[in-house]
């Protein structure tokens, strides 16, 4: 049997688990943005989730928005750069609709994901195609809406290789937003580091899920 929700104090332990998912990509992030940025990526990424490990760590929450929402609130004031902005907006995007509701579900979390997207959209104005996180992060939630009666575990096995796929497909695109814009053709090749931080924040999240659904199997 899947681990069909968290309860919220898992889902804290969840975000701190792809906090330092993140923070031991730091060197792989930092590469991808060589590639077609000035390298920062990384850096600064760690730098916004070692926030979010202090700031969430052990703490208390009232429920799993508060949690997104100061989640969010830690990488946007830290990490700095259009990644902060981008990826504190996801959070916070995330935590809009999630009320005072204390365990994830497959459904609500398809809901966060919706929400997160448009938020993105909303600030950046990317879409689809542009080579940007979205790339990753649409795919991720049009499939999580197949999983919303899943376990969990499955939904975001399932979210996460969707967000996989999204990232390698940035590879084929010309960068039509961003730093990565001025290099046109030279884009090519290269997956977009928004995208691989998308996909490795649900690969952390499944893998996490995963794990406590092992630990629950009788």
């Amino acid at each position: 049997m899947g681990k069909s929700e968290l309860p919220l104090p898992e889902v804290r332990e969840m975000i701190v688990a792809v906090s330092r998912g993140m923070i031991a990509s730091t060197d792989r992030l930092t590469q991808a943005d060589k590639a077609i940025g000035d390298g920062d990526h990384g850096v600064g990424m760690a730098r916004g989730f070692e926030s979010v490990i202090q700031k969430i760590e052990g703490r208390e929450f009232t429920s799993i928005g508060h949690l997104f929402k100061t989640v969010g609130m830690a990488i946007l004031t830290s990490a700095g750069g259009a990644a902060g902005a981008v990826f504190g907006t996801l959070f916070r995007g995330a935590a809009e609709n999630a009320g005072d509701r204390d365990v994830l579900t497959a459904a609500l979390f398809s809901r966060m994901l919706f929400d997160g997207l448009r938020a993105v959209e909303d600030r950046g104005k990317a879409k689809a195609g542009d080579k940007t996180m979205i790339d990753a992060l649409e795919p991720a939630a049009v499939e999580s809406e197949r999983w919303i009666s899943a376990p969990l575990d499955e939904a975001l096995k399932a979210v996460a290789e969707a967000a996989r796929l999204g990232m390698e497909k940035t590879r084929e695109m010309v960068a039509a937003i961003g730093k990565a814009k001025t290099l046109g053709e030279r884009s090519l090749g290269h997956p977009d580091p928004g995208a691989v931080s998308m996909s490795l924040i649900l690969e952390f999240m499944a893998e996490y899920a995963a794990g406590k659904s092992d630990r629950n199997e009788p």
